[in-house]
């Protein structure tokens, strides 16, 4: 194993690659939670139902974060790393630019023109995390991997504090939306000076390789199933941000509280997710493993849901106390990310790692079906419940099963 010291391991860790990749996620995520966070003020204000097109809305948002992840991932891989770092955010800068000036827009249609937005939204940010944890896998040493890729989201992941601050001191939903969409279109002019990945740049003109082929993730069973382990063991974070989270308000009659406010319910869980997120990496490096790191943060997460849920819940506070639990504890998503990147050859590496994260986002709505479909006979408590079963067990199975990735080379083709 190759030994650095504290100035060569400072080097690697702030290099542009890794700062880029930082700033663009924070945008991202601020970007990405911006609607959870606006979604009652924001439909109320266009005289929409803050439940029905809000979920409407929502699910759009995901679908085209799935659609987006499968695009970006083969662009990444046919035409590198760096096309995807600055077609994405061009994408969901300016939709969300667009949005800002919703209430401004001559249609009847507002919840149409509202989805259509996220939608559009959601193809461009599907692309900025996969590409950039892909960046910075392979341009890192592999001792100093996992802490890298935990800067880059342990920092990206406060993009949602800052996009939950913006909406109270602008005072104006729209405001949000147009600092979200500025702040895009600013990070361009840092990306120019990123080079592209060097493992990358090795296969860009083998013709010989396949590069980019998504459909390859199916025609060969261990690979399908080293796959869907990888988005199994995401599903967790998703549950409790997409349900116990942005859904907060529907949990607050249940509990006996007066109200929960989705958004703070988000802010004080991605403070957690931040904190986790910087953690998880060094947790890895010390364990050895990426496996165990994961494990042990999941296993803390159930802890938290079993207190939000049961364990006498009865102040906003204390909701907002148990979404930062839960965020502490689902903060292994870098760890994910990597686990993705670690797991699949360079040739379709920016694909497996762009759509993976993507595929649980995408999930969110079967989650949501499914939350709604129990509600009605059981009430939340029940309903969240059986769905935090169901990810739970799919995600702690796919942790011990799938291969350890710690230190693996990444220099190899599928």
């Amino acid at each position: 194993m190759q030994t650095f010291s504290n100035q060569e391991k400072l080097k690697h860790l702030f290099s542009l690659p890794v700062i880029v990749a930082a700033l663009g996620y924070f945008v991202d995520i601020y970007d990405l939670l911006l609607f959870g966070i606006v979604r009652v003020p924001s439909l109320k204000d266009l005289g929409l139902n803050p439940d029905i097109s809000g979920t409407l809305i929502m699910n759009c948002q995901m679908f085209g974060l799935l659609l987006g992840g499968i695009l970006w991932g083969v662009l990444g891989d046919k035409k590198g790393r760096l096309s995807v770092l600055f077609g994405s955010i061009i994408v969901y800068s300016l939709a969300n630019i667009a949005c800002g000036f919703l209430p401004q827009f001559p249609m009847d249609d507002k919840t149409t023109v509202y989805a259509l937005l996220r939608f559009i939204a959601g193809i461009g940010l599907a692309g900025e995390l996969g590409a950039g944890i892909t960046l910075v896998s392979e341009s890192l040493p592999k001792e100093l991997r996992a802490i890298g890729t935990s800067i880059v989201a342990g920092f990206g992941l406060m993009g949602a504090v800052v996009a939950q601050l913006s909406v109270e001191l602008a005072g104006s939903w729209t405001t949000a939306y147009f600092i979200g969409g500025t702040l895009g279109l600013l990070l361009l002019f840092l990306r120019v000076g990123v080079v592209e990945s060097g493992i990358y740049k090795d296969i860009e003109k083998e013709s010989n390789v396949s590069k980019g082929n998504f459909i390859s993730f199916f025609t060969n069973g261990e690979r399908l199933l080293r796959y869907l382990k990888c988005i199994a063991i995401g599903l967790p974070t998703w549950f409790c941000i997409g349900i116990l989270a942005v859904m907060a308000n529907q949990f607050a009659p249940a509990l006996g509280i007066q109200d929960i406010v989705p958004g703070k319910a988000i802010m004080w869980g991605y403070v957690g997710i931040s904190i986790g997120d910087f953690a998880s990496g060094f947790i890895s490096h010390a364990l050895s493993s990426r496996k165990k790191a994961i494990l042990y943060m999941m296993l803390f997460t159930v802890v938290g849901v079993i207190l939000l849920l049961y364990g006498g819940t009865n102040s906003e506070n204390m909701y907002y106390f148990y979404c930062a639990w839960l965020g502490l504890g689902t903060g292994y998503w870098a760890m994910f990310v990597t686990v993705a990147a670690e797991q699949f050859g360079t040739n379709i590496r920016s694909t497996a790692t762009t759509t993976i994260p993507n595929m649980v986002r995408g999930l969110v709505p079967l989650m949501l079906m499914g939350f709604d479909f129990f509600k009605k006979g059981s009430g939340v408590i029940v309903a969240a419940t059986i769905i935090g079963l169901i990810a739970f067990i799919l995600g702690i199975y796919s942790t011990l099963t799938i291969k350890e990735t710690h230190n693996k080379d990444l220099d190899f083709i599928e």
